[in-house]
C-alpha cells in the first residue's frame, strides 16, 4: 500500500506492506533512527512520536493507519541548529544514561509539556509513567521536565 507521510516536515511516500508498523516504516523504509524499538508492545515508550500533534507510540499503529499525517521525531524537534528546549534541558539535567529512552522520553517530555501537565513533580511522573528508563534516571528527568515547561512558558 502506499503511504504519504510528512515526517519531520519533509513529505514521505513509501509502499509498505498493510502490516508494517509505523516504527518499522519510519527506521527501516525512511532511515528515520530515533524512534527506538524497545519492547514492541507499546510497554516501554522508546517509540513514542508525535502524530498530528499527539503522542502515540508508533510500536502500536500501523503506517496504513497514518496515511496522509505528520509525523514529528526527535529529529525533528531542533531548528535551524538550535536544539528544542527539553532537548537542552535533558543535556543539563544529565536526564538520560544509556541513550535507549532518551528519544522516547523526549517526546513524551514534549507532549506533556504541550498538553499542560507540569503542574508538579507528581503530576509530570504521572503524564510521563508511560515511558521506562532502565537506568532509573528519573529524578533527572523530572527536572529536565519541569526546567523546559519553565523555559517554555517564557
Amino acid at each position: 500500500m502506499d503511504v504519504s507521510l510528512e515526517v519531520n516536515g519533509q513529505p514521505r511516500r513509501l509502499t509498505v506492506e498493510p502490516r508494517v508498523t509505523l516504527l518499522d516504516a519510519l527506521r527501516e523504509r525512511l532511515g528515520v533512527t530515533g524512534p527506538k524499538k524497545g519492547c514492541d508492545r507499546g510497554e516501554c515508550g522508546a517509540c513514542t512520536v508525535i502524530v498530528d500533534g499527539a503522542r502515540i507510540k508508533s510500536c502500536l499503529t500501523l503506517a496504513v493507519m497514518r496515511d496522509g499525517c505528520s509525523v514529528t521525531t526527535v529529529e525533528g524537534l531542533a531548528k535551524q541548529g538550535k536544539l528544542h528546549p527539553v532537548q537542552e534541558a535533558f543535556i543539563r539535567r544529565d536526564a538520560f544514561q544509556c541513550g535507549g529512552c532518551t528519544p522516547g522520553q523526549i517526546m513524551s517530555a514534549v507532549a506533556c509539556i504541550q498538553e499542560g501537565h507540569t503542574g508538579s513533580a507528581d503530576e509530570i511522573r504521572e503524564w510521563m509513567n508511560g515511558n521506562l528508563c532502565r537506568c532509573a534516571v528519573y529524578p533527572n528527568i523530572v527536572a529536565a521536565v519541569q526546567d523546559a515547561a519553565e523555559e517554555l512558558r517564557r
